[in-house]
């Protein structure tokens, strides 16, 4: 079996290969040099010419600032490309796994949404990646669509959650946004989840987040600081300011303040995915053990 992943090289395709790789697939995964995203007939061309059974697309342009920078180029990465892709799967008959973002909800209501929840973007990201979601839909009625949120857990690409502790490992004052919610994944889970999903009939859009209630970056960040401290990595829980959305000047684009997602439905399908906590630990036990 042969699984062509875009975006191997990313936080998610990184692990999404290795997990592959040991479940005995063939794992061929483009550079950029080797298939340029911008452009539509060359990714069509490596998908046709492939012969994978499975493509996984993990690529996209996800900083928010880059996206309102350069809007074209966003929504050729991020909608464009992955529309080519499903429409290659079509004519191979390969199965297609697109990964998508909580960011295609307004983020205004607190709460946890379903996939039912309608969708409204605030930035040009969110926009783009719920224009990719609609066009690899329509392109191919089987595709899976995979919604994450807050990917951590490979500590060769950095999350918000590895940076806190690095941080704090360093002695520097420490700061996290309290009034902005959504939930933690672990780069792990949705690879497990991939793999567990792709020999099914499974299509449509799915929501691959921690199971539990939605917490802040502030409480992520605590959390792992208290659990480096519990495994002895830090002599105490540091001190960690909570700071506002509306106040961190280095964010140029709006972030949604709630954009939390229920995953019920991926549950019913028989697919678990863990708790807040246990998310958090795993990530704090390997960026420890790095």
């Amino acid at each position: 079996m042969k699984m062509l992943v875009f975006g191997g090289s990313g936080r998610t395709g990184q692990v999404v290969c290795r997990m592959a790789q040991s479940a005995g697939w063939q794992v061929c995964a483009p550079t950029h040099a080797e298939c340029d995203l911008e452009d539509a007939a060359v990714v069509s061309r490596v998908v046709l010419h492939s012969g994978a059974d499975a493509v996984v697309n993990c690529a996209a342009i996800s900083g928010l600032e880059a996206c309102a920078d350069d809007p074209l180029c966003a929504h050729l990465v991020n909608a464009v490309a992955p529309a080519a892709m499903a429409l290659a799967c079509r004519h191979t008959g390969a199965r297609f796994v697109h990964l998508s973002t909580d960011y295609v909800l307004d983020g205004r209501r607190p709460g946890l949404k379903d996939e039912c929840t309608k969708c409204k973007p605030v930035s040009v990201y969110g926009e783009s990646k719920r224009e990719g979601e609609l066009q690899v839909s329509e392109a191919l009625s089987t595709a899976l669509i995979l919604r994450v949120s807050w990917v951590c857990g490979n500590p060769a690409k950095p999350s918000f959650v590895e940076s806190i502790l690095s941080k704090a490992w360093h002695g520097g004052p420490l700061a996290a946004i309290a009034d902005k919610y959504s939930l933690p994944t672990h780069a792990e889970d949705i690879a497990r989840v991939i793999m567990e999903l792709i020999p099914t009939e499974a299509h449509g859009i799915y929501h691959v987040c921690a199971t539990g209630e939605p917490v802040s970056w502030h409480a992520c960040a605590q959390l792992a600081l208290e659990y480096a401290a519990e495994y002895g990595a830090l002599p105490a829980v540091p001190e960690l300011k909570a700071t506002r959305l509306k106040d961190a000047a280095f964010f140029r684009e709006i972030r949604p303040p709630h954009t939390a997602m229920s995953n019920t439905k991926l549950h019913a399908a028989g697919v678990y995915m863990p708790g807040v906590q246990e998310t958090l630990k795993k990530t704090v036990v390997q960026f420890l053990s790095r």
